[in-house]
């Protein structure tokens, strides 16, 4: 499994999922779903495995497996 993945990738995944960019400041941006689910991710060029996971876990409510499926 590698370190981090890409910025983009992970974008294109929110996307699919429904998400929309709701606003942003700094340099992170609050994502929004139609069912109520909130997320807040960093705008770096790479997002570190640890960070991600814990994303997928506690606010996108997911396994791990099924997100890395639609990054491919």
């Amino acid at each position: 499994m590698p370190n981090s993945v890409k910025l983009r990738n992970v974008l294109n995944a929110l996307h699919k999922l429904g998400f929309k960019e709701a606003r942003q400041r700094g340099s992170h941006v609050f994502f929004e779903h139609a069912n109520g689910k909130t997320t807040l991710l960093p705008m770096h060029k790479e997002i570190r495995i640890k960070l991600l996971t814990k994303i997928i876990k506690q606010d996108l409510k997911m396994n791990k497996e099924e997100f890395f499926k639609l990054l491919e």
